[in-house]
């Protein structure tokens, strides 16, 4: 075969060299998310608010609020341009298009996002927990499957490193596993004494929109953890206790819960309480030859029996389940798979539960979930 013309090899070499540099050009950054929130009545909004201009993953499309004074506060507070308030929910969804809500209304109000949501193919991320009872849940549920989008919830101990840990230690370390006992303690002060919002403490403190006090607020926790290191089992039967030890500032509520969960070969304590001394997000794990203790984020000890515990240093949760935007624009794309924590599937044993905690409180009896 005759070689190639000189300036016909120059022209290969130069084309060939053009076809290599645009193969290892980087990957151009992904479209933001178009998110839109629907309410500012739930206090971690303001979190989302604050990040919204400074996440290149995060394009704020629309806010919904009935209440058009508490868009205006968190508009002089965070910057927000008029043209993004909506005081009609489904104005906003039609004109904005947005690719997934957060929503950030009272618990009872869930059921009305997901109405309005999952009908138009948007995805939802809601606050904890998923719903203030078994028929919201199954209704929320329903709509998600019949119209094929995300329903997810977010719970701040999601994100722990120390949590995910554990669950490693315990299905990988024979020497702690299994898990007979658990203890869950998550609160704090109570959102009155931390100076929570007017317009959150109004339907946190409503049993009808809150499902409960402390019991919902902080007793999901606990139940949404345990749910998943028993990859999705419903306890057997659930007792639970609780108490409004403040009753000057919560009337109608209980501040304090207690909810025992038992399964054929374990029990869980999960205590969630508006009246602990201070912020509080722990769980300890008893095995049989060991125990681990988690505390947030990423302090957590394990400890043999009769022995000082041990400090561990758990890696860091690597992207995107290292925080709810990363991870909600990762799921919408179909770039990450659902972390099993945040699942419908596991939210759903969640509601059953604090379903069951709700009415075991009223007849003062176990009952099963």
């Amino acid at each position: 075969m005759n070689p190639l013309h000189p300036i016909s090899a120059m022209l290969v070499a130069v084309f060939t060299a053009a076809a290599q540099s645009e193969h290892n050009k980087p990957d151009p950054e992904p479209a933001p998310l178009r998110l839109a929130v629907i309410g500012l009545v739930h206090g971690h909004v303001e979190g989302l608010l604050w990040q919204a201009n400074d996440r290149p993953e995060i394009d704020l499309v629309g806010i919904y609020e009935p209440d058009r004074s508490i868009f205006d506060k968190m508009a002089a507070k965070h910057g927000l341009d008029d043209s993004l308030y909506f005081d009609d929910l489904s104005s906003m969804l039609d004109e904005r298009t947005p690719e997934a809500v957060s929503v950030m209304t009272s618990t009872f109000n869930h059921l009305m996002a997901a109405e309005a949501c999952a009908p138009r193919g948007v995805h939802m991320l809601v606050e904890k927990p998923l719903a203030v009872s078994n028929a919201h849940a199954t209704r929320m549920a329903d709509l998600a499957r019949e119209h094929g989008v995300h329903l997810l919830t977010n719970y701040e101990t999601s994100w722990y490193a120390s949590a995910h840990e554990a669950r490693r230690i315990t299905g990988e370390n024979a020497w702690y596993t299994p898990v007979r006992r658990a203890v869950f303690r998550h609160g704090h002060r109570g959102p009155v004494e931390i100076g929570c919002a007017p317009e959150f403490l109004d339907w946190l403190t409503d049993a009808d929109q809150n499902g409960a006090g402390a019991l919902f607020d902080f007793g999901c926790y606990g139940a949404n953890i345990m749910t998943w290191l028993r990859d999705g089992e419903a306890p057997t039967s659930v007792f639970a206790t609780a108490h409004t030890n403040k009753p000057d500032r919560y009337p109608g509520v209980d501040d304090d819960s207690t909810i025992v969960l038992t399964y054929p070969d374990a029990v869980a304590i999960v205590q969630g309480s508006w009246s602990w001394t201070h912020d509080n997000k722990s769980m300890d794990l008893y095995t049989p030859r060991g125990s681990i203790h988690c505390q947030k984020w990423d302090a957590m000890q394990v400890r043999k029996p009769d022995a000082e515990p041990r400090e561990i240093n758990p890696d860091p949760r690597p992207q995107p389940y290292g925080d709810e935007w990363s991870y909600l624009h990762a799921i919408v794309r179909g770039n990450a798979s659902v972390d099993p924590l945040s699942s419908l599937e596991n939210n759903l044993v969640v509601v059953r539960i604090l379903d069951a905690a709700r009415r075991s409180v009223e007849s003062d009896n176990a009952v099963t979930p």
